[in-house]
């Protein structure tokens, strides 16, 4: 008996604009931690989101480019759920009404896609037992903030991909639609592109793709 995978992808891409999802500040990468934020991406009482325009015209442009069927009317949701680096304590993002819905890239269909609001980074020193004359690791994590409220593109697909080879084909055609439309430089090294894979197995079908 053979089985094959089923696989579904939710890629996420940083778009590249000036200043974050709904404040001005500045969208940019850091050395400094904690220096591209403001009372709105860091949450503060009393602060309302305004939205990037830019961030709406390049998803929009991603959708075009993947078939998608573009809304006339969309709009946006909190995702409730604690991270401690998600200042608010909520996701703005989108569900039932995207940006883009249905759309497809070569037979891979396309759920949606739809806008959200990156969360910061976490930074976990080295922590470990002491071995071999080498000190203990920290016990503790930092938070950079930097990467809080930065444009953040969710492009969900359906489970139509059947191995790991069509799975890094479709992320290669992503990242290279991704770089052609200059939306996002798309670096997976730099977190610019990440993807979780949602995968089953179910036994084999006469005739089905390989």
């Amino acid at each position: 008996m053979t089985y094959e995978p089923i696989i579904g992808l939710e890629v996420h891409v940083q778009l590249k604009t000036q200043s974050k999802m709904f404040c001005r500040s500045k969208n940019a990468e850091s050395a400094e931690p904690n220096v591209n934020v403001c009372e709105i991406c860091m949450g503060h009482p009393g602060t309302l989101p305004v939205i990037n325009r830019e961030a709406i015209k390049k998803t929009v442009m991603v959708g075009l480019a993947l078939n998608c069927q573009v809304a006339k009317i969309a709009k946006f949701d909190r995702k409730n759920y604690f991270y401690p680096d998600l200042p608010k304590g909520y996701q703005i993002s989108q569900f039932d009404h995207p940006i883009n819905g249905k759309g497809k890239l070569g037979k891979i269909g396309i759920t949606r896609v739809h806008l959200e609001e990156d969360a910061g980074k976490l930074i976990h020193p080295a922590f470990a037992k002491a071995s071999a004359g080498k000190p203990p690791g920290k016990n503790y994590s930092l938070v950079d903030y930097n990467r809080a409220g930065t444009p953040l593109l969710e492009i969900v697909s359906e489970p139509d991909i059947r191995s790991a080879a069509e799975a890094r084909v479709y992320l290669q055609e992503l990242q290279n639609i991704m770089r052609y439309l200059e939306v996002s430089d798309a670096d997976m090294e730099k977190g610019h592109l990440r993807c979780d894979a949602n995968i089953s197995l179910r036994k084999s079908e006469v005739g089905s793709r390989k």
